[in-house]
């Protein structure tokens, strides 16, 4: 496909600030529903909202070129994403959403890591390099927090959890990349999505929905819809921009929250929860996107610094 870089990028940041905005909404929603009804619905909606577009653009996966070996990788990513999106949702009952996003990165060097050990792929030093700033980046947005790691405060068991969310997506992931041979990534997700929503069916308490106020309904549907569009939008920058380019915009996500929250804790404090964040952790979530990005694209960096040395 022609590339469209204007295209691919209003996508790929259409994609970032989906996802940065997520937690936001999650967190009114929360207030009221329990994680795994919230979740339900979230899979659900995906789930008829992805079949009716492949139905209608006829892509459909073909069912009958899958073996029992895909069927337990499509079972193993079932158990992946749902575990992720359950123990997401559950972190934020502790921790603010800019607190939540700072681990994103963490999916892609856990996925890095994986490739790694499984696949015998190379971890090239830009992304030794784009770890060590992730790390430090993180032990600097923290700098008022060590008293709560000592005490392990129901803030640092929030923590704990996202950082869990994080690593069990990599299962969703390593299903999703072993699967890609037989299907597309849109394909791939519909078996898991409507096996995630028949997973949560049992513990959905779907009365809960009628204690929401007009701005919880509201961020609902917003939760319930941002995945479809997230990914969809995800998927269309990818064929219409460089992979690097994109993952340049996606591992802004932290920051894209940062904004998100600062500027409606202004509007809506008595609604949003925020972050009492100094200078030190400002430098810290820079760092923390810096190593992601420079992960994801340092090695177009050094091959230019070892041009210029030739």
């Amino acid at each position: 496909m022609k590339q469209q870089p204007l295209l691919g990028f209003l996508f790929a940041f259409t994609a970032a600030c989906m996802w940065g905005s997520l937690p936001i909404a999650l967190q009114q929603v929360l207030n009221v529903m329990d994680a795994q009804t919230v979740v339900w619905f979230r899979f659900a909606v995906a789930a008829i909202g992805l079949f009716f577009i492949l139905n209608v653009t006829k892509k459909l996966p073909n069912w009958t070129v899958l073996r029992l070996r895909h069927w337990l990788l499509i079972l193993l990513g079932i158990v992946g994403l749902s575990a992720n999106f359950l123990l997401y949702n559950v972190a934020l009952h502790y921790i603010p959403p800019t607190t939540s996003q700072i681990f994103s990165p963490l999916t892609s060097f856990g996925m890095l890591l994986a490739g790694v050990l499984l696949f015998k792929e190379t971890f090239a030093l830009h992304q030794k390099m784009g770890l060590g700033l992730l790390i430090l980046g993180l032990i600097l947005f923290f700098n008022q927090r060590a008293e709560d790691f000592l005490q392990f405060s129901t803030y640092v068991k929030g923590i704990v959890i996202c950082i869990s969310a994080s690593l069990v997506w990599v299962t969703y992931g390593i299903a999703q990349k072993l699967m890609s041979h037989r299907l597309t990534a849109q394909q791939v997700l519909l078996p898991i999505y409507i096996g995630c929503t028949i997973l949560f069916t049992p513990t959905a308490t779907f009365s809960q929905v009628t204690h929401l106020n007009v701005l919880q309904i509201g961020c609902l549907i917003y939760c319930c819809l941002n995945t479809l569009i997230a990914y969809g939008a995800y998927a269309e920058a990818l064929n219409h921009w460089d992979v690097t380019k994109v993952s340049a915009i996606v591992t802004q996500i932290p920051i894209l929250t940062l904004i998100f929250s600062e500027v409606l804790v202004f509007i809506l404090p008595d609604y949003v929860m925020g972050d009492d964040l100094n200078w030190i952790s400002y430098i810290g979530a820079l760092l923390v996107v810096s190593g992601a990005l420079f992960s994801a694209t340092g090695h177009r960096i050094l091959v230019k610094i070892k041009g210029r040395k030739a």
